[in-house]
């Protein structure tokens, strides 16, 4: 794996970082997108991708929902009626039974226990683990990526929500396609806030 030398590009990326750390704590970042482009026609020949994800926000949700089901005092047991022509889709019908107080306070008392149950942090090893298993992914992609024999340059995209405010270095562009796309998906990893699916596109040899 090449590494780079030169101070301007070294001070550029360190600009850049600091930026999407800045954003990714605050989980503003839904997607970070690397485009290697050539220098001379500007055609992008590999776009590395990775979709992030705010987990937090997710458990969140999933929290919020339990809680709903918590505090229900009744128990409708579903029954299926399919739906004229509609193929496999079917229709719930439910009726609505009252439990008794003590067995709604038990229901309630088990939804409570596994709320209070959250899903353990992952430690600072096993995160490192698992963004050095991608790591030697995309190190190993060299089996498989088509040589890129011409001077090339690159963009870094960051696709934040709408909200974000956008410092005046950056500034819109275009998603940096890669036209009839070859895609390999990489290993996911997470931390404690995000998942992180990653994956790369490239264009065939002949294709360039």
């Amino acid at each position: 794996m090449l590494v780079t030398t030169d101070p301007q590009v070294k001070a550029h990326m360190r600009e850049i970082l600091r930026q999407v750390e800045a954003w990714l704590l605050e989980c503003k970042v839904e997607k970070l997108i690397m485009a290697i482009k050539s220098k001379e026609t500007m055609t992008v020949l590999e776009r590395w991708q990775f979709d992030i994800h705010n987990t937090k926000d997710e458990q969140a949700v999933l929290d919020a929902n339990m809680l709903s089901t918590g505090s229900l005092g009744s128990f409708s047991p579903p029954s299926t009626d399919s739906i004229p022509g509609e193929g496999s889709q079917t229709q719930t019908q439910t009726d609505a039974v009252r439990i008794p107080g003590s067995m709604t306070s038990a229901l309630s008392l088990s939804l409570s226990h596994r709320q209070q149950q959250p899903k353990p942090e992952k430690t600072e090893k096993e995160i490192q683990s698992e963004i050095q298993a991608i790591l030697r992914q995309i190190t190993a992609s060299v089996s498989f990526l088509p040589m890129l024999d011409e001077k090339c340059t690159w963009t870094i995209l960051c696709q934040t929500e709408r909200d974000v405010e956008v410092p005046a270095t950056w500034s819109d562009a275009d998603p940096h396609l890669v036209h009839n796309a070859e895609q390999v998906r990489l290993r996911s990893f997470s931390t404690n806030l995000h998942r992180v699916d990653a994956m790369v596109a490239y264009r065939l040899q002949d294709e360039l």
